[in-house]
């Protein structure tokens, strides 16, 4: 049997198990499971139905032994900001509310009047987003205050994933600073926000870095599955895994998905007046230092335009329909907030283009271009703000993620920016959630080998 690796990245609209294993100096991968992931409707609200997420992961571990692998450890990436939380008994009795329910609808400029603004950027160097778990945490407080006299655990996402693995409470790091209330120097829980707004310090607990061992699965579990392994925590924010899979450091990044995270690694966080006016972002990185980054819509525009074609287009078809289309120039505003969760993406879109006295786009194409035309010149901007909040000039980006298969764009970026653009890997996420599992474990003794080895095993595109 092959020993390995497994990696469990959950996105937005579907999750994976990935094995992974080095041989003769290269990492090789093999998706062992892939299932669906979408919101779910639960008492009036959008939610995560996480109870199915954890027992896809069962499911991958399985498969993995049936596929003649022999796992060792395994790590679990997700999105940022979502959480439950757990009574006493550390039962659920929250929902995985998602990110994209309207309970926040209003709930930051309410924080804004308990919370001065600027402190809370000057503190947490956090991007303001109206879905960042502080302000989830305020909705929640208005909406069920009792909840809070239940509730002993705060876990997110990835964290209460772990703890079905394990037994073990963890707050990890990378995800920890997305909440907005990390100190982003101590890397503290910032117990004066969560008085601000009401909500007890004692459902946190220290943040854990990532990179080591949580202990083995339960003793529940190892009866169920037959096996035994280590659950190692990875970067659990997915955007902090697909970092560590940048072959190179000196460049600007794109991680390129539902959402495009565009920022540099940086050894301390930039939360200057200009940073704050930019709305920029210091996240926690997995190697403990900084990705400053801004936050981008991403493909999920794309993605909602494809869903209201009833999918009868690939992403790779739109990508060709765009080259019919040259003559179409229409662009809009990608950060917008219309285009965070709107019944009808296209409609939007076209509501845009009206207000702004622009050709309305009615094709696929059209709609295509309007969406990857406005996504590179926002890249353009967003490279432009990064060399001036760091005070020095990067000559090349480098574009992760699975997005980085879209060569429309890549070339777009190479054309305007000027700058070298280099893809790959698409799997960027497993990618990094499988090498911090090697690093926890022996397997690679640095961040720079790592990234040696991820240029040897991975097809990199220059354009």
């Amino acid at each position: 049997m092959q020993k390995c690796n497994l990696a469990v990245d959950i996105g937005a609209s579907s999750g994976r198990v990935i094995a992974g294993y080095l041989e003769n100096n290269q990492l090789l991968l093999e998706e062992v499971h892939r299932f669906d992931n979408k919101m779910i409707k639960k008492d009036g609200h959008l939610c995560w139905d996480i109870d199915r997420l954890f027992s896809e992961i069962k499911t991958g571990l399985r498969k993995s032994v049936e596929m003649n692998y022999q796992p060792q450890t395994v790590g679990v990436d997700t999105w940022a900001v979502d959480f439950v939380l757990l009574d006493e008994n550390r039962n659920r009795i929250t929902d995985a509310i998602a990110y994209r329910d309207h309970r926040t609808d209003g709930a930051m400029e309410e924080v804004f009047q308990l919370i001065d603004q600027q402190e809370i950027y000057q503190q947490t160097g956090i991007q303001f987003q109206p879905f960042n778990t502080i302000y989830q945490l305020h909705a929640l407080k208005q909406e069920s205050p009792k909840i809070f006299d239940k509730a002993a655990y705060f876990l997110m996402v990835p964290d209460y994933l772990h703890y079905l693995l394990t037994g073990k409470i963890t707050n990890e790091y990378t995800n920890a600073t997305t909440t907005q209330f990390l100190n982003a120097d101590t890397q503290q829980w910032e117990k004066a926000f969560l008085e601000k707004i009401g909500i007890p310090d004692k459902l946190f607990s220290e943040p854990t870095m990532p990179m080591q061992s949580i202990g083995s699965l339960t003793d529940e579990l190892q009866e169920e599955l037959g096996f035994n392994l280590d659950v190692v925590l990875p970067g659990t924010h997915d955007t902090a895994s697909a970092v560590v899979s940048v072959p190179a450091q000196e460049t600007i990044y794109i991680s390129s998905g539902t959402w495009s995270l565009m920022g540099v690694e940086h050894d301390s966080p930039i939360s200057s007046p200009q940073a704050f006016q930019y709305n920029f972002t210091n996240e926690g990185g997995a190697n403990e230092n900084i990705r400053f980054l801004k936050n981008i819509m991403g493909l999920w525009m794309i993605q909602e335009v494809r869903r209201e074609y009833k999918e009868q287009y690939s992403f790779a078809e739109f990508v060709e329909l765009v080259e019919q289309e040259a003559a179409f120039t229409s662009k809009v505003d990608v950060n917008d907030q219309r285009f965070l969760s709107p019944d009808s993406m296209k409609q939007v879109i076209q509501e845009y283009c009206q207000e702004t006295n622009q050709q309305l786009p009615e094709t696929p194409g059209q709609f295509a271009k309007c969406i990857y035309d406005s996504l590179v010149d926002c890249y353009v901007e967003t490279a432009a703000e990064i060399e001036e909040l760091t005070g020095r000039t990067y000559n090349s980006i480098h574009i992760i993620g699975g997005g980085s298969k879209n060569n429309y764009m890549n070339k777009k970026l190479a054309e305007v920016s000027g700058k070298s653009i280099f893809t790959g890997p698409s799997e960027a996420t497993a990618i990094g959630n499988l090498i911090a599992q090697m690093l926890a474990t022996g397997q690679l003794t640095s961040i720079e080998e790592s990234k040696a080895i991820i240029n040897d095993s991975f097809d990199i595109q220059k354009f």
